[in-house]
């Protein structure tokens, strides 16, 4: 079995923008949001989630093949 050596670019940051305080600001949002939810309830949350995720992801494949972009 091999194993292949991936190399990932480094995106280039964002001016102005602090990605501790995003994710601190992320975070706390989802907390207000599940604070009274039972484990159901916060179990369905995060998979809405990731639906409504997987379908941004879909739609912006679709545009990009369709050569449409924002």
């Amino acid at each position: 079995m091999t194993m292949t050596n991936q190399t990932f670019a480094m995106p280039e940051p964002i001016p102005g923008f602090d990605v501790l305080k995003w994710k601190q600001e992320t975070q706390a949002k989802i907390y207000q949001e599940t604070k009274n939810m039972t484990t159901e309830e916060v179990l369905a949350y995060f998979h809405r989630g990731s639906e409504e995720f997987r379908e941004e992801q879909k739609r912006r494949r679709t545009e990009r093949a369709n050569g449409i972009s924002k």
